[in-house]
């Protein structure tokens, strides 16, 4: 790994952005950034082994601005590339765009000046999806679902994000009291998909104080390269749906672990559920009878099937887990 040497002068926002191959639309993002009202930032691209250019570009950034570090490393995945960028992060807090999505001009100045002004562990805000195909504009977390709030404390927060049935447990819509996450030693799990899930989840239920406001203040693209967008079936499929068994074995752990020191929020077992749900929906939708087995087989062999019995929450969910047990059940017989 090769890394600029950054300043050791604090700054109000670390903004740590994983790179690999962003194609087209790294100079567009980074244009984005570089029009932040907000000027106290250091920005710390971690290249992770890109081959489509976007690594030249991010070499030309960082030799021409100097609060941009660029970090250089073999290919290990998003969570490994954050996890580079908060070992070097200076802010007073940090953040996590994505290196192909799109930042309003004030995002990062109404976010510190939230942060400052309520000494927030969390500052959020609301974005939006944008379908490169069809050019639809789509807000994330309806404004009828959620309005701004004023401050809470990050499992009321959780639980009142959570209720809306949007909620998006992604790092990119807000920034993060730098010195919490290392307190907590909180980093990006490598190789799991979706690590935002847990990630902010551990760190909601430790934060003292978290504002949201409704501002659309970020662009999330929708394309077919995207992780979460891609269509898979067969083997693809099950490698990709373990990456959910892992996430709900992971958030009940966690919630596990702050049994008795916060306030558990039905919420909170309903999203073990949820993840684990997910799974089965898309073994409905699963093509090859060989790989919908094998689904089925990871199932009871992790014991998702228990782990959702023991955190449904409501008559909706009851009602699709127990159709859910009664097909697995059949499929698993044949």
């Amino acid at each position: 790994m090769t890394a600029d040497t950054p300043s050791a002068t604090p700054v109000k926002l670390s903004v740590i952005i994983p790179l690999y191959n962003a194609g087209g639309m790294f100079a567009a993002f980074m244009d984005s950034l570089l029009a932040q009202t907000l000027k106290d930032i250091e920005i710390i691209i971690v290249n992770d082994g890109s081959t489509d250019g976007s690594q030249t570009l991010a070499r030309q950034y960082a030799d021409d601005y100097g609060h941009i570090t660029l970090i250089n490393q073999p290919n290990g995945g998003v969570s490994r590339a954050r996890n580079a960028g908060l070992a070097v992060a200076r802010g007073a807090y940090v953040t996590f765009p994505d290196a192909d999505d799109l930042l309003y001009p004030s995002m990062y100045q109404t976010l510190v000046d939230m942060a400052q002004q309520d000494d927030l562990d969390v500052a959020q805000c609301n974005g939006e999806r944008f379908f490169l195909g069809s050019k639809r504009v789509k807000t994330l977390i309806p404004l009828d679902r959620l309005a701004s709030t004023g401050v809470l404390d990050g499992p009321t927060w959780l639980h009142k994000a959570l209720a809306t049935k949007r909620y998006l447990h992604v790092v990119w819509l807000g920034i993060y009291r730098l010195a919490l996450v290392r307190r907590l030693n909180l980093l990006f799990e490598p190789g799991l998909h979706h690590q935002d899930i847990p990630w902010t989840t551990e760190l909601m239920f430790n934060a003292r104080r978290v504002r949201y406001t409704q501002d659309v203040l970020y662009r999330y693209y929708i394309h077919d390269q995207s992780i979460s967008n891609q269509k898979r079936t067969g083997m693809k499929n099950v490698e990709y749906q373990r990456h959910y068994i892992r996430i709900a074995q992971r958030l009940e752990e966690i919630n596990l672990r702050y049994r008795g020191k916060i306030k558990m929020y039905p919420e909170f077992a309903y999203q073990v559920a949820h993840e684990a749900l997910s799974i089965c929906h898309s073994m409905r939708r699963e093509p090859d009878p060989a790989a919908k087995q094998t689904m089925i087989n990871d199932i009871f062999a992790s014991g998702t099937h228990k782990r959702m019995i023991r955190n449904a929450r409501g008559i909706k969910q009851w009602y699709q887990l127990l159709l859910w047990l009664r097909r697995i059940y059949a499929w698993r017989k044949r």
